[in-house]
C-alpha cells in the first residue's frame, strides 16, 4: 500500500510499488488527463509535477512519489482557469490535444521557475515536449501570453 498526495488529495493506493505513476494516475485514480506517449520518457505526454518540478510520470515508479505532492493537469486548476489553460484557449494551441497536457505541465514548471521567459528559454524548456501536429510557435506564443511576456 503506497500513500500518495495527488492533487491536494491523500489516496492510499495498493499497487505494485514499480508501477509507472503514470499508471496509478490514470488507471487507478481515474486522472485521464495525463496521457501516454511513447513510455520511454521521450515525448512528454505524460509529464506531472513532483513538488512542483516537471516529470515524466511514465517512467517514474510510483514509489518515488511517497512523501511528495504530485500535481497532475487536473490539479493545475480545478475550473480550467490557470493562466496558461486560459491561453491555451484563446489561442487556439491544440490540433490532435494529445500532448498539451504535458505541453502545460512542462510550461508551467517554467514559468514558475522563470515568470518572463525569453523565447529561447521557452523553447529550451519545452523541447523535451513533443507535437505531432507541429504546434510549436502556438505553445509559445501561449506561454508569452500566460507570463505577460510581449
Amino acid at each position: 500500500m503506497l500513500k500518495l498526495r495527488v492533487n491536494g488529495r491523500d489516496h492510499d493506493v495498493d499497487v505494485d510499488p514499480e508501477m509507472p505513476l503514470l499508471w496509478v494516475v490514470r488507471d487507478v485514480l481515474g486522472l485521464t488527463g495525463t496521457k501516454f506517449g511513447c513510455g520511454e520518457a521521450l515525448c512528454g505526454a505524460c509529464v506531472v509535477h513532483l513538488d512542483g518540478e516537471a516529470m515524466r510520470s511514465c517512467v517514474m515508479p510510483a514509489r518515488r512519489a511517497v512523501g511528495h505532492e504530485v500535481t497532475t493537469i487536473e490539479g493545475l486548476s480545478a475550473d480550467g482557469s490557470h493562466p496558461l489553460q486560459k491561453a491555451w484557449v484563446e489561442l487556439g494551441v491544440p490540433q490532435c490535444g494529445y500532448c498539451q497536457s504535458g505541453q502545460i505541465m512542462s510550461a508551467a514548471a517554467l514559468l514558475r521557475k522563470k515568470p518572463a521567459p525569453s523565447d529561447a528559454e521557452i523553447d529550451q524548456s519545452l523541447a523535451g515536449n513533443l507535437c505531432r501536429c507541429g504546434t510549436y510557435l502556438r505553445i509559445r506564443a501561449a506561454v508569452k501570453k500566460a507570463a505577460g511576456v510581449p
